[in-house]
C-alpha cells in the first residue's frame, strides 16, 4: 500500500475522533443546566473563535515549516486536553479554559488535514481526485456527528455531563492515527521562517491575489452562516418546537447525515454547474432559510432545516476547492488557515451579539436577522468574486 492511502485512512480516522461529538446535540443544553444565559452561550463560543483566531494562521505557517504530521498530532492532543478539562469544570471559567484548549486544537487541525490530504493524494500523481476524497473525509466526518448525535441524546439521559467524559475516549483516537502518518515528501521545501514570511503570505492572500482574497472572504461569511446556525438549533428546537434532549439529538443526527450525504455528492455538483450558478445558490438558500425559519413555529420548518444543512454540504468542499487550485503546495495550509481564521473572526463579532439579541428578544427573531444580514454580506462579496473570476 502507498503510505499515501494509508494517511487517507488515518485521516479519516482523525476526522471521526474529532467530529463524533456526543456532547454537540446537548451542549446549550448543558451550559444552561449551569446557569449561562444564551448570550454567554455565544460569548463562550466567541473566546473559543478568539483561540482559533490566535493561532490560525501561525499554526498552518508551521505546518507548512515544521510538518503537517507533527502540526496534526499537536493539535490531537490539545484536542483530548480540551474534553478533560471540560468534564471536571461546572462554571464559566471552567468552561472558557476548555475553549480555549479545543480552540488551539482546532487551529493546528484545521487546513493542516485538508493540506495533508492534498499533498498526499499529489505524491501518489492522484491530486485531480482532491475534491472527491475531501468530500469523503467532509462526508464521514457528518456520518460520525450524525451516530454520535443519537449515541449523545441517549447518553444524556444519564446525565448531560456523561457524553463528556466519553468523549475524552472518542478524541484521543486521535493521537495514534497521528502517530501512523507519514509525512508527504514536497517538491519545494520552505526554509525561510519568521513572522515576515507569514506576513507575505497574508499580503498575498488578502491584497495581491484578488480572486483569492474574494474566496477567502465568501467562504468566512458562508462559514460564519454554518457555524451561527449548529449555535442556535439546540435552542430553537427546545424553546420553539418544545423537542425534547432526546428529539434534538435525534434531528442533529438527521441534519448531519444530510450533510454526509451530500459532500459526498458535491464533486459531480460542481462539475455540472458552474461557479456563478453554484455560489448564487449557496447565497440565496443560506439566507432563505434562515428567514423561513424564523418565520415558523411548526414541525413545517424541518424541511428547511434540511435543505439549510444540503447546502452546507455543497459549499464547505466547494470553496475549499477553489482555493486549493489557487495555492502553491508550501503555502496551502496557511492559506486553508487564512479561511477558517475569516471565519472564527466573523463569529467573534456576530455571535455574541446574535445571542444578545435571542434573549433580549426570541431565536425566531435572531434566526430572521441572520438571514437578512448574511444575504446582504453574501450577495456583496459572491459578486466580487464573480467579477473578479470573469476578469481573471
Amino acid at each position: 500500500m502507498h503510505f499515501s492511502q494509508r494517511n487517507i485512512y488515518m485521516l479519516y480516522l482523525i476526522k471521526i475522533s474529532k467530529w463524533f461529538m456526543l456532547t454537540m446535540p446537548i451542549i446549550v443544553l448543558f451550559f444552561r443546566e449551569h446557569g449561562l444565559s444564551m448570550k454567554d452561550v455565544m460569548v463562550l463560543q466567541a473566546i473559543y473563535s478568539i483561540s482559533v483566531v490566535v493561532m490560525e494562521i501561525p499554526s498552518g505557517y508551521l505546518a507548512d515549516v515544521w510538518g503537517r504530521k507533527k502540526t496534526l498530532l499537536l493539535g490531537s492532543v490539545l484536542g483530548t486536553s480540551g474534553f478533560v478539562i471540560y468534564s471536571f469544570s461546572f462554571d464559566f471559567y471552567g468552561f472558557l479554559f476548555a475553549q480555549l484548549s479545543l480552540g488551539a486544537a482546532q487551529s493546528f487541525i484545521g487546513g493542516c488535514d485538508s493540506a495533508m490530504l492534498y499533498d498526499s493524494l499529489k505524491s501518489g500523481g492522484r491530486e485531480n481526485l482532491y475534491l472527491k476524497y475531501e468530500g469523503r473525509v467532509l462526508s464521514i466526518g457528518n456520518f460520525a456527528e450524525t451516530i454520535a448525535a443519537v449515541v449523545g441524546g441517549l447518553l444524556a439521559e444519564i446525565s448531560l455531563r456523561t457524553p463528556f467524559y466519553w468523549q475524552i475516549g472518542v478524541a484521543f483516537l486521535a493521537v495514534p492515527a497521528a502517530i501512523m502518518l507519514v509525512e508527504p515528501i514536497r517538491q519545494k521545501n520552505m526554509f525561510e521562517g519568521g513572522v515576515k514570511h507569514i506576513l507575505g503570505i497574508v499580503k498575498y492572500s488578502v491584497i495581491t491575489n484578488k480572486l483569492l482574497r474574494n474566496n477567502i472572504l465568501l467562504s468566512g461569511i458562508i462559514g460564519c452562516a454554518t457555524l451561527t446556525m449548529a449555535w442556535l438549533i439546540q435552542p430553537y428546537l427546545e424553546q420553539t418546537l418544545r423537542f425534547s434532549e432526546y428529539q434534538i439529538g435525534i434531528t442533529w443526527a438527521a441534519l448531519n447525515l444530510t450533510v454526509g450525504l451530500t459532500t459526498l455528492i458535491a464533486h459531480r455538483i460542481e462539475k455540472r454547474f458552474n461557479q456563478k450558478t453554484i455560489i448564487g445558490f449557496i447565497v440565496i438558500s443560506i439566507a432563505l432559510c434562515y428567514v423561513i425559519t424564523g418565520l415558523g413555529e411548526s414541525l413545517s420548518v424541518i424541511p428547511v432545516l434540511f435543505f439549510f444543512y444540503f447546502t452546507r454540504g455543497i459549499a464547505t468542499p466547494v470553496l475549499k476547492d477553489y482555493i486549493n487550485r489557487m495555492c502553491d503546495e508550501n503555502m496551502r495550509a496557511t492559506v486553508l488557515s487564512i479561511r477558517n481564521f475569516g471565519i472564527q473572526i466573523l463569529f467573534t463579532v456576530f455571535g455574541p451579539f446574535i445571542g444578545w439579541y435571542a434573549d433580549l428578544y426570541t431565536i425566531n427573531y435572531a434566526m430572521i436577522l441572520s438571514g437578512i444580514i448574511f444575504l446582504i454580506l453574501g450577495t456583496l462579496t459572491g459578486i466580487l468574486y464573480i467579477v473578479q473570476s470573469i476578469r481573471k
